[in-house]
C-alpha cells in the first residue's frame, strides 16, 4: 500500500518504495490522502502524475481510481493476478473513501507462500525481557508448525554457532496459544535465554543434528537500481535479507565494473557476523537511496575454487600453480631426505662390517 498526500504527490520516498515493489514484482496499491484540504486543480496534478507513472514503461500498470463497491470487488478479484493497480481517494478527517479501503482489504485474496508442512522457520523481528517472564522474541513463522515446550535452536551469534533452548509459552494478539503455523506472527518466551543473547535477524530452527550453518560469503545476482558512478569490488553497502540488517562488502564481480541498469552475479561478505541465509531469498543493498537488489543464487563462497571476475580466476591459477610447484618442492625435497636416510644406513652397514672384519683380524 503506497500513501501519497494529495497537496504533495509522488516525491522522494515514496517513488524510491514503488520502485522497489516494482522490482520484486510486488502487487502495489495507491491511496490519496487529504483529499479534503487539497485544492481541486492540486488534486487533478496528483491524479495526472500517479497516471503518467503506472503507465510508464518501467512499471506498466493499469490505473484504475475506485469509485463503487462494485468496482472494488471486481479489483480485487484480480489485483494479485493481473497488472492493475487501484488506486484510492481518501480523507482521514470525513471519512471520504475508508469504507472502499476496508472492503478492499478483506476481500483480497491470499498472496503469501508459506509451507505449513515443511521443517519450522521462523525470523525474529524484535526481541523484549519482560518481567516474570523472562526473554521474549516476536516475528513471522515462515514455515512449519511449532508448539509450547518445544526444543528449538535460536542463532547465529557472532561466532555463527546455534544456542539450544526451549519455547516456554506462545502468544498471539497478546492471547497464549498451544501452536503456531506458518504464516502466522506470534511471539515465544524463551527458557534459559539472556536478553542480551539474541537480537534482531536470527532465526529460531528445531534442533537438528548436525546443526544448521550461517555463512558470511554468499553469491547473488544483482540488479542495479540507481548509482552516480560505477560500483567495484570492495564496496560497501547496508543489505537486507528479510529481517538481516547489516553492512557487506562486494568482493567479486563477474565483470569489471557495474553501473545503473546493469545485472551481474556478485559475491558478497557480511562486515560484522555470519547470517543465516537461504537460496532464493530476495535481498536489498542501499547507501542512503536504494543502489540494487537481488536473489541470492549460492551460500558460501570460495574465491579459489569457485572465482567470478576475470581477475580473480587468474589469482585462483596463480595460486594453484605455487601451491603444485611447492608441493613438487616438497616431494623433490622428501625424495632427497629418504635417499640421505638410505645412503647413512648403507654407511653405517660398511662401517659396522670394517670393524667387525678388524675384530676379528
Amino acid at each position: 500500500m503506497l500513501m501519497v498526500a494529495a497537496n504533495n504527490g509522488l516525491i522522494g520516498m515514496s517513488r524510491e518504495h514503488l520502485g522497489i515493489a516494482l522490482a520484486l514484482n510486488i502487487p502495489v496499491l495507491v491511496v490519496i490522502t487529504k483529499i479534503d484540504i487539497c485544492p481541486p486543480n492540486i488534486l487533478h496534478q496528483t491524479i495526472q502524475q500517479l497516471t503518467k507513472i503506472m503507465k510508464s514503461a518501467g512499471a506498466r500498470k493499469i490505473p484504475i481510481f475506485i469509485k463503487s463497491k462494485e468496482e472494488v470487488i471486481n479489483t480485487a478479484t484480480h489485483f494479485v493476478s493481473d497488472r492493475i493497480c487501484p488506486i484510492f481517494q481518501v480523507s482521514n478527517v470525513t471519512g471520504e473513501g475508508l469504507d472502499f479501503v476496508k472492503t478492499f482489504l478483506n476481500i483480497i485474496p491470499y498472496h503469501g507462500k508459506f509451507d505449513s508442512k515443511g521443517p519450522f522457520e521462523f525470523h525474529v523481528n524484535d526481541c523484549f525481557s519482560v518481567p516474570f517472564v523472562g526473554t521474549v522474541v516476536s516475528g513471522v513463522v515462515k514455515s512449519g508448525v511449532i508448539h509450547a515446550g518445544d526444543q528449538i535452536l535460536i542463532g547465529p551469534d557472532s561466532l555463527g554457532y546455534f544456542t539450544t533452548t526451549a519455547i516456554r509459552s506462545i502468544e498471539r494478539k497478546r492471547l497464549p496459544v498451544p501452536a503456531c503455523t506458518a504464516g502466522q506472527s506470534a511471539s515465544f518466551a524463551l527458557k534459559r535465554v539472556r536478553r542480551k543473547d539474541v537480537r534482531k535477524g536470527m532465526v529460531v530452527l528445531p534442533k537438528t543434528d548436525p546443526p544448521p550453518v550461517a555463512y558470511r560469503e554468499f553469491v547473488a545476482e544483482v540488479l542495479i537500481l540507481s548509482h552516480a558512478t560505477t560500483i567495484k569490488p570492495n564496496y560497501q553497502a547496508m543489505l537486507h535479507v528479510g529481517p538481516v540488517s547489516q553492512t557487506c562488502t562486494i568482493i567479486d564481480i563477474d565483470r569489471e565494473y557495474m553501473r545503473a541498469g546493469d545485472r551481474a552475479n556478485v559475491a558478497f561478505r557480511f562486515y560484522q557476523r555470519p547470517e543465516y541465509i537461504c537460496v532464493g531469498d530476495k535481498l536489498i543493498f542501499r547507501e542512503g537511496r536504494t543502489k540494487g537488489l537481488g536473489v541470492i543464487k549460492q551460500v558460501g563462497y570460495d574465491k579459489l575454487k569457485d572465482p567470478l571476475s576475470n581477475k580473480a580466476k587468474k589469482e585462483a591459477e596463480e595460486v594453484a600453480a605455487d601451491a603444485e610447484e611447492a608441493k613438487k618442492r616438497a616431494m623433490a625435497d622428501a625424495k632427497a631426505v629418504a635417499d640421505a636416510a638410505v645412503a647413512a644406513k648403507k654407511a653405517a652397514g660398511t662401517d659396522m662390517a670394517g670393524a667387525a672384519s678388524r675384530v676379528r683380524i
